[in-house]
């Protein structure tokens, strides 16, 4: 089976930035560590995407970030074969910031 493209939404890469920054500042390195593990879950979702389930909203799947409290959150467009991930989310802000369109 051939994989998925990804597509991000645009206020992703803030997330992901921020996250980013945050973990560098705590320990050198950790800011790394938390791009190779997000990186590792995409690489696992765009391979088979529905490996991770739907849980609190319909047509949203949610894989967790190893080792890391974020959730890589997505939807699938099997026609197109396009992942499009809506969020990197920490899993303490309120949920409903984790659905973008």
């Amino acid at each position: 089976m051939k994989g998925y493209s990804v597509v991000f939404h645009g206020a992703t890469a803030i997330d992901y930035n921020d996250a980013y920054r945050w973990y560098e500042e705590q320990q050198l390195g950790l800011g790394e560590k938390f791009l190779a593990a997000v990186k590792n879950k995409v690489e696992k979702i765009i391979t088979n995407p529905e490996i991770f389930s739907v849980k609190s909203r319909p047509g949203y799947h949610e894989a967790l970030v190893e080792s890391f409290p974020y959730t890589i959150v997505y939807r699938i467009n099997k026609k197109q074969k396009v992942v499009f991930i809506t969020s990197i989310h920490h899993q303490k802000k309120h949920p409903r910031s984790k659905f973008r369109r």
